[in-house]
């Protein structure tokens, strides 16, 4: 368990990876650990606690003598960030004192509480030492081109936490906007805290979970970060691009996002828990009242059913994803999920899509940045304006934004000039249409009855 664990952590410990070569191990940074209270992550905090926070540990089992590389503590601090999201259901449990009984059993780690709804928090965002001048953004969803509009400051970050969930069109697309404000809080926050290292308690399991769950949302160019990122912040990039002379810092802040447990399956992550007596706080499922079962809760009973089974298969899974090679380059970093978006893929789901050809539905006189969507990735614009059984009066115009957002949509204004009437750049403006003008359109291939 153990030589699993550290098999898939330390050739990616120092700055320039070593690969299979044993040397110092000497981080950038501090680390931290994303915490859930469920069985991957509290497994992955005893393992990290028991290798690399007490000396006794690796003093009676490592070979080498006095000035073995692995003598010396590793991370000088070790921090344990945990998100709360029982404000996103109603009626579900808070269990921030749990988990900080469940951390303080273990010495040399401190806990960084956080809340789901500080994605929303202009109070959390000034912590990140971030000078920028935080006009609120709402996005209309009913739209395609996801309109951007100045909207007054909502009553309270957890108010515009459910609006902006409650607004989403399918359950699907709230578990995954819910994922992502959490993976983006822990990335910000080890920005925050200099930490050159985020590991996640994902297990082979969880993660075959997550690959197929996200390449069937349109996530299939994302599926190297699944399994592994170096991760820089969007404002670190928009920073630089505002200066064309300017060059990347040699220090410029990035995380190296590890999950150490992936060749570690479910079951063996339970036999430890059990053999070392490890707290497991456990997490209630994501289910809004009502709710119908989204693709990820699928994936998960597949995936889960499955390993029963043919145990070999869900590494099968991992290893065929792993050999994936995404197709096109990376235009940019998505405003929303802070991933690659594909170069041209707004373009080409613009090719496939029925529009209106009038001339008079193609003039574009506003700023590029007044929509959102050249600045999604595939996934984030599905998740936004996928098909809902609510109609649009049930929505409202303009839904709050996160606040990295809204603080990289003003960044990059800045390095974006408008586009005028007459500019040659092509661009897409949809509309719906009724089933009487698709007809019309297609007509002359239809056969007759």
């Amino acid at each position: 368990m153990t030589f699993k664990f550290r098999r898939s952590l330390e050739p990616f410990v120092n700055a320039k990876p070593d690969g299979p070569r044993r040397t110092a191990l000497k981080p950038t940074g501090d680390l931290l650990i994303g915490y859930s209270g469920g069985l991957g992550s509290s497994v992955l905090l005893d393992l990290v606690h028991r290798c690399y926070v007490l000396p006794e540990y690796d003093r009676s089992t490592a070979e080498g003598g006095r000035d073995h590389p692995r003598k010396d503590r590793v991370w000088r601090k070790v921090n344990v960030c945990y998100v709360e999201v029982c404000d996103a259901f109603p009626g579900m449990k808070d269990n921030t004192e749990s988990i900080r009984c469940a951390v303080e059993q273990y010495d040399g780690v401190e806990l960084i509480s956080l809340r789901v709804q500080d994605a929303f928090d202009p109070n959390w965002w000034n912590t990140t030492d971030r000078s920028i001048d935080l006009t609120h953004f709402g996005v209309n969803l009913t739209s395609e081109e996801l309109l951007l509009s100045s909207i007054p400051a909502p009553a309270s970050p957890t108010d515009a936490l459910r609006i902006y969930l409650s607004s989403l069109p399918t359950d699907t697309a709230r578990s995954t906007a819910l994922q992502t404000l959490t993976r983006l809080l822990l990335y910000h926050t080890a920005v925050r805290r200099e930490c050159s290292h985020l590991l996640l308690g994902t297990s082979l399991t969880s993660l075959a979970v997550s690959l197929i769950s996200s390449i069937a949302q349109g996530g299939g160019f994302h599926v190297k970060e699944e399994i592994q990122e170096e991760w820089t912040p969007n404002l670190d990039i928009a920073n630089t691009t505002q200066n064309e002379d300017a060059k990347p810092s040699r220090n410029q802040r990035s995380v190296r996002v590890i999950r150490p447990l992936r060749d570690i399956g479910m079951k063996e992550c339970a036999v430890w828990a059990w053999w070392k007596g490890v707290k497991v706080v456990g997490r209630e499922s994501w289910e809004w009242p009502g709710s119908k079962l989204g693709i990820g809760r699928m994936t998960k009973d597949f995936i889960v059913g499955l390993e029963k089974d043919y145990p070999s298969t869900v590494s099968t899974i991992v290893r065929t994803c792993g050999k994936l090679a995404p197709k096109g380059d990376v235009a940019a970093q998505c405003l929303l999920c802070a991933r690659p978006i594909q170069q041209g893929v707004q373009a080409w789901k613009a090719r496939i899509s029925i529009r209106s050809l009038n001339a008079s539905d193609t003039k574009v006189t506003a700023p590029l940045l007044e929509s959102l969507r050249p600045h999604l990735c595939y996934t984030c614009h599905t998740t936004l304006t996928s098909r809902s059984p609510r109609t649009s009066q049930d929505s409202p115009t303009a839904v709050p934004l996160p606040m990295w957002t809204i603080a990289q949509s003003r960044l990059w204004n800045q390095s974006t000039k408008a586009v005028d009437a007459d500019d040659e750049t092509e661009l897409f403006v949809e509309r719906r249409v009724n089933q009487d003008e698709m007809r019309e359109v297609v007509k002359e291939f239809l056969l007759d009855d």
